[in-house]
């Protein structure tokens, strides 16, 4: 960044501002020159996180990118409490067996996005457990819930939604913006810590954070609060959600081939949004990406841009290739070198039917035309015959000779030794999976 300014109007320009309490203070406290130190929490419920939090992690990047330092904050404490935030029921409560097992599993995440290493301004990851644990039940109502009234608690709108809801809220998770608070302070102490960034329903936590700030260590003490919009799809409905559910950020569970086709799907009122606020692509890449999406959507260069650039950033550019050329499959491309991993992710995506291997070595073997059929590619033995005639037939994406509309399928097709690819015309697909 050339000036201390750059970045909020950057971040603002990506649509990544949603609130902040006091901006132009922070834009003071930046205009020092002095690099700044802002954190961001992730509570490890799970043993990975998902696409709804990159925005926490690129958000910590590109003020670390811009020189200021970072601290990624693994909820360890917090996690077994559970926030209440945009929630409408309480979480099951996680044993510390399993916090440790989550906590392991996203620190592996977070270094794909943070750096660890750079030597000016390496980012730190911390767990609130290692201050939090130690704290008394009546030292922590000492030092400090005696700082926060009640009916400012009752007020925030994460509390008063459960309160008005059905199942109510639990002094558990009522207590939960007092143990993220001390975060704040803690970091603010212990790293001289400024900023605490969250999405746009942490609003509430981030100010009982300020607030505890101010008022045990001095009304003058800088520390403030930025919050980034919550993403959802142009029907209001939450980002980061599929017909197979959530879309993880480990590779086991999520595939770098169906992130990739996550993003690729993306719809198009949101392709340029997601541009700015999921990629590293500067506003001199971006507008001309959004001028070629609004001249000829179905060219579809916006979405094959998010795409290629979120699936780097989370997986690396090997895993991108994987995805690219799996992705090629269904267009055509020759198999090659895939590997089975991710011609397994391709077979996923289109019919697959179960054959017995004894119909490929029972003689006459099992003829084309008859593959055709048995696939649902076609209505008739005698319709299958006309589309291979037709050069309209391929196996594992390459033509079948329209001279050898008899031709038979044998053992020697197989990829992967199980699997044969079958194609009528450009787009219909299907698998037959040898059993």
């Amino acid at each position: 960044m050339s000036s201390a300014f750059d970045l909020i109007d950057d971040l603002q320009w990506r649509g990544l501002l949603a609130d902040c309490t006091d901006l132009a203070g922070l834009r003071t406290r930046l205009a020092t020159g002095r690099p700044l130190t802002v954190y961001c929490g992730f509570d490890p419920t799970g043993d990975s996180l998902h696409v709804g939090h990159l925005m926490g992690q690129l958000t910590l990047a590109r003020f670390q990118r811009a020189g200021h330092h970072v601290i990624a904050l693994a909820g360890g404490a917090t996690g077994m409490v559970g926030d209440p935030s945009g929630r409408s029921s309480e979480r099951n409560l996680l044993t510390r067996e399993q916090l440790a097992h989550n906590i392991a599993c996203i620190k592996a995440q977070l270094a794909r996005l943070l750096d660890f290493s750079v030597a000016a301004n390496p980012a730190r990851l911390v767990d609130n457990a290692d201050w939090i644990a130690p704290f008394s039940f009546l030292d922590f109502l000492r030092d400090v819930g005696k700082y926060f009234s009640l009916n400012v608690m009752l007020a925030k709108d994460s509390v008063r939604s459960r309160m008005e809801g059905d199942s109510g809220i639990s002094y558990t998770e009522f207590s939960y913006q007092l143990l993220q608070a001390y975060d704040f302070l803690h970091l603010r102490q212990t790293f001289d810590c400024e900023l605490q960034i969250g999405g746009s329903d942490q609003w509430g936590n981030l100010t009982a954070g300020t607030d505890l700030i101010r008022k045990k260590l001095g009304s003058d003490t800088t520390a403030f609060g930025w919050t980034f919009p919550l993403i959802t799809k142009s029907d209001g409905t939450k980002f980061g959600k599929t017909a197979g559910g959530a879309v993880w950020l480990d590779a086991t569970r999520t595939s770098p081939y169906k992130l990739y086709q996550f993003f690729v799907n993306t719809e198009d009122a949101k392709v340029c949004e997601y541009l700015r606020k999921f990629t590293f692509l500067t506003r001199a890449e971006i507008e001309p990406l959004e001028a070629a999406h609004a001249a000829n959507p179905g060219a579809r260069e916006a979405h094959k841009a998010l795409a290629r650039e979120v699936t780097k950033l989370v997986h690396g550019q090997a895993a991108l290739d994987a995805a690219l050329k799996a992705s090629a499959i269904l267009f055509g491309a020759e198999i090659g070198d895939t590997t089975e991993e991710t011609f397994l992710d391709v077979a996923g995506e289109i019919p697959t039917v179960d054959l017995p291997r004894e119909r490929l070595a029972t003689a006459p073997g099992l003829g084309l035309t008859d593959a055709l059929v048995l696939a649902a590619l076609e209505t008739s033995k005698g319709n299958a015959r006309k589309a291979i005639e037709a050069a309209g037939a391929y196996v594992n994406n390459l033509r079948s000779d329209p001279a050898l509309p008899a031709r038979v399928l044998g053992e020697a097709d197989l990829l992967f030794g199980r699997y044969i690819l079958l194609r009528k015309g450009k787009k219909s697909y299907a698998v037959l999976r040898v059993t």
